[in-house]
């Protein structure tokens, strides 16, 4: 039989291990009653022997008494706060300003690496270990002196009391936000409310409190969590990059905001956080933004800080606005992709400026995950774009019996049984044939970045379906006069308008027609450089999907889509019918890429606005001059055509050596034959 000290240590060891996979990994091994009785039965081996109880036991996380008041801790290195900017072509101009200030006086441009984390909306702490022990914790205060909140933080159990680490550095001071869960606060509202006490606003407020009250046992009622997002001095971790600093808090068994990423280019760190806005509603916490750092520690020292603010980071955030209002009804939506989405019907409410009456739910996991109720409180959110979502149900007042929302098991447009996706985030309708996914196939084929035909709206799409006219695209392309007439608010003139826009659109080109089609995955940059590469539907259709993959930025997710949707029934259907109604399935040969002309064997960014070439059109020209069009400035770049307001796409060209071309020179360079017919009034995005 072990020993009480031999048992505590296995004990603890076995605790930490728990709190790491559920705090840091996000991966829990044991159930909560599994881990609660790990520690009642650690208690009661230390109740038994209190000598061998230490500081940094997990059962001593509540075990100091209320405090007189919060004492003052002056920090080692200030805590800046840092700039910040609402707008996309700020974040731009202050990755400019970064790169000129680190080329210095002789203008020697380097590469800078950017990384992308989540702004948590919480509350700045600082966190001191000494020898890997907890020893100290810190509001930021006026970032020299800040509020001693040790007591406190020693309750959050995703700080670890000790540091996972074989070898802990002498001393580290570890910085990061502290916050409150979404999902947490909706039950500690609960909880209010059965008290008869008043609810908390918001996650941030409650946050900002509870870390501050003097006794600990009430700071441990309430659920706070923590995320690191740097550390005071990097000296001696052996880490030269944020990147690094995020890897060695994980080791350390710190918790990390996820989603943290690395780019070469600001360029792509825009794009990609400029997606990331619209899923951050999966989150459980509240994020106003994000934070744009210098990965480099050796360029942030060079970089330095301001009086107030680090030179080398800035906060990109975005207005958020919340009302609070009631779910009348949830109803789904199917997709042109079959995927069904269920959508809250609310009651009208202002927010930003708007009165806003529905808002999506996103999938059936997602309700699951909120407990959204028909008939509840909720809270609402607009945050960066314009889609509205639900935050979090305000359930202290939900009152009497509401039954949990059920997705359905069929199609509630064709009946269709529904079918859950092999990734498990959404279900769907698989009838490709189903009426709600032929109207949302043809309201996207008609837009402006598909066949752009005018005068095809949602109204039209629905009455062209309801009446048979039309069960897919390529029907469109059947289309008369007289068949039209008779359409709610169609006359001859509007019919005959759109009859000629529809033949118009047969000659929108191959990437355009790709991009049309709706294949899962294909964009209008894949569906271009399928286009390019293949040069018809056929040669496209009859490739292997390891042929596919080899296309610059496709790959084999996107290969097997696409080689899924072509050996189809339904897009072999399709290519058939739109051939049979004249619709142009190849490139011309004069727009095909060759492998021979003035640009073979280089490759060619486009960038800014171009005077008399769109950005398609340039690209397309690089291709029939023997060169390759890619999105993103690299080390393989040999050219960058740089039209007005370039971007930082110029400033990252100029720092790897890459040649930069006027659009004369491009022209020029392109040869007499590209470069004498210009198209006036045109511009690159």
């Amino acid at each position: 039989m072990s020993s009480p000290a031999a048992e505590i240590a296995r004990l603890r060891d076995q605790i930490r291990h728990h709190d790491r996979r559920y705090h840091v990994d996000a991966a829990p091994e044991i159930s909560d009653r599994e881990y609660d009785a790990l520690v009642a039965r650690l208690a009661a081996i230390e109740a038994a022997h209190p000598h061998l109880v230490t500081a940094d036991s997990p059962t001593q996380r509540v075990s100091g008494e209320p405090v007189p008041q919060l004492l003052p801790v002056r920090h080692a290195v200030p805590m800046l706060s840092i700039d910040n900017t609402y707008d996309t072509a700020d974040l731009l101009a202050w990755g400019r300003r970064v790169e000129k200030l680190l080329a210095g006086d002789g203008g020697v441009a380097e590469a800078v690496a950017w990384v992308l984390e989540l702004k948590i909306d919480g509350v700045a702490v600082a966190l001191r270990y000494d020898a890997g022990l907890l020893v100290r914790a810190a509001t930021r205060g006026n970032g020299t002196v800040g509020d001693d909140i040790t007591h406190n933080v020693r309750t959050l159990p995703g700080v670890p009391l000790r540091l996972a680490l074989d070898t802990p550095p002498p001393s580290i001071e570890v910085r990061g936000e502290v916050y409150m869960a979404n999902s947490d606060l909706v039950v500690l509202n609960q909880g209010q409310a059965a008290r008869g006490q008043a609810p908390f606003a918001n996650t941030r407020n409650v946050a900002a409190g509870s870390i501050r009250l003097l006794d600990p046992r009430e700071c441990a009622q309430r659920p706070l969590q923590f995320f690191c997002h740097g550390v005071a001095d990097a000296t001696g971790l052996g880490v030269e990059s944020q990147t690094g600093l995020l890897h060695w808090a994980v080791a350390a068994g710190i918790p990390v905001a996820p989603g943290a990423r690395s780019f070469a280019s600001l360029d792509a760190l825009v794009e990609h956080g400029t997606g990331l806005v619209e899923e951050l509603h999966a989150l459980d916490f509240e994020v106003d933004g994000f934070v744009v750092k210098v990965d480099s520690f050796a360029q942030q020292r060079r970089l330095g800080a301001t009086a107030k603010s680090p030179r080398w980071a800035i906060a990109w955030k975005f207005e958020k606005f919340e009302a609070t209002t009631k779910l009348v009804k949830i109803r789904v939506q199917v997709g042109r992709g079959g995927a069904i989405t269920p959508v809250a019907d609310l009651e009208p409410v202002q927010l930003a400026g708007t009165t806003v009456s529905r808002a999506s739910l996103h999938n059936a996991d997602e309700v699951a995950r909120k407990d959204v109720r028909e008939g509840d409180v909720l809270v609402v959110e607009k945050a960066g774009k314009v889609i509205p979502h639900v935050v979090r149900v305000e359930k202290h007042l939900r009152r009497g019996h509401r039954s949990p929302w059920q997705p359905p098991t069929t199609c509630p447009e064709c009946g269709t049984a529904l079918v859950r996706d092999p990734e498990g985030v959404f279900i769907r309708c698989p009838d490709i044939d189903c009426p709600a996914r032929v109207r949302e196939r043809l309201r996207f084929f008609a837009s402006r970045g598909a066949m752009d035909i005018e005068g095809l709206g949602d109204k039209l799409v629905e009455q062209l379906v309801a009446t048979g006219l039309v069960a897919d695209c390529a029907d469109l392309y059947t289309l008369t006069v007289g068949q039209l007439e008779p359409l709610e608010r169609m006359g001859t003139k509007s019919a005959r308008n759109l009859v000629d826009a529809i033949a118009k659109s047969r000659d929108r080109g191959l990437g355009r027609l790709l991009n049309a089609l709706g294949i899962r995955h294909v964009g209008p940059r894949v569906a271009s450089l399928l286009a390019a590469r293949f040069g018809s539907l056929d040669k496209l259709a009859a490739a292997e999907i390891d042929e596919l993959a080899a296309v610059e930025e496709v790959g084999p997710v996107i290969a097997a889509s696409v080689h899924e949707w072509m050996t189809g029934a339904h897009g072999r259907r399709m290519v058939g019918a739109l051939r049979d109604r004249g619709v142009k399935l190849d490139l011309p040969e004069a727009e095909r890429p060759t492998d021979s002309g003035p640009l073979r064997g280089k490759v060619l960014v486009v960038t800014g606005k171009l005077a008399t070439l769109s950005r398609d059109e340039a690209e397309a020209a690089i291709g029939r001059a023997g060169g390759r069009a890619t999105a993103s400035v690299s080390k393989k770049t040999d050219y960058l055509v740089a039209g007005d307001e370039p971007g930082s796409k110029l400033d990252k060209a100029r720092s790897l050596g890459v040649a930069v071309l006027s659009e004369e020179q491009f022209r020029a360079l392109l040869g007499p034959a590209e470069g004498s017919s210009p198209r006036d009034g045109a511009a690159a995005e």
